[in-house]
């Protein structure tokens, strides 16, 4: 067995639509066990322009690391809003409640989550994001 797996993740299958969010709005390309990770996360996530997801989510072990490759976008840590540009990381322990938001030309992130979990690490609340 080799020690590495190589994969694209736009090949990745786009669970945003399990969710039951429209593809053209979101794609969440989850991307931990296509590559075999053993200690941690990795998942592409693709905005369309404006979007904001109808939830914000905290975890109960796992840290994230959200990187903005292309467009603009914006996150709500809590209370306090982060702007963010390409090449911007931003990390968000467990704890902090976290919901993002595209810009006017949409975004693509990659997220990067430690330690790897399994389900049932994520708490979603509808709606905690408001204008």
């Amino acid at each position: 067995m080799a020690g590495y797996t190589a994969k694209n993740l736009k090949e990745i299958e786009n669970q945003g639509v399990k969710f039951g969010l429209d593809e053209s709005d979101i794609e969440l390309r989850m991307a931990k066990d296509p590559l075999e990770c053993s200690a941690c996360g990795l998942s592409y996530l693709r905005l369309g322009p404006g979007y904001r997801p109808p939830f914000g989510h905290t975890h109960k072990t796992q840290e994230e690391i959200y990187i903005l490759v292309n467009g603009s976008a914006r996150m709500k840590l809590d209370d306090e809003l982060v702007e963010m540009t390409p090449l911007t990381a931003v990390r968000v322990s467990p704890e902090t409640m976290r919901g993002y938001e595209a810009g006017p030309a949409g975004a693509e992130l990659i997220v990067i989550g430690t330690p790897r979990t399994g389900g049932g690490d994520a708490d979603t609340v509808a709606g905690w994001w408001a204008d």
